[in-house]
């Protein structure tokens, strides 16, 4: 292509090639990043989430921390996916959690009881 013709009563600088086109700003990329992360949920979404077991994983971790613990693990995953809408990953992680934090629980109330009655 040609070059463009400067307007009358004006000069062109022959030789300056034209300044470079801005970048965008890298700190409103990762607020863009950042929003699409976490995306904002509808009053419904809300409403139908998994089931987070946070008082039982807590007893859990107190009364058998062997399996208090990936109960834990579960727990913080399921609120995870609950906040990114990812409904499957969270209802498969709450059934982990709750089934773990009942183990555990179970568990660590029969090691009480056994050490109380025979101990």
């Amino acid at each position: 292509m040609p070059p463009k013709q400067a307007a009358e009563g004006t000069t062109a600088a022959e030789g300056n090639p034209a300044a470079p086109a801005a970048e965008k700003d890298p700190a409103a990329a990762t607020t863009e990043s950042k929003e699409q992360e976490d995306p904002i949920q509808t009053p419904e979404e809300l409403a139908f989430h998994a089931p987070i077991y946070l008082g039982l994983t807590i007893l859990a971790v107190i009364i058998f921390p062997p399996l208090g613990a990936p109960a834990a693990f579960f727990c913080y995953k399921t609120w995870r996916a609950n906040k990114k809408s990812e409904w499957e990953q969270a209802y498969v992680n709450s059934s982990r959690t709750g089934w773990l934090d009942v183990l555990a629980i179970l568990i660590g109330l029969g090691i009480i009881y056994y050490y109380i009655l025979f101990a």
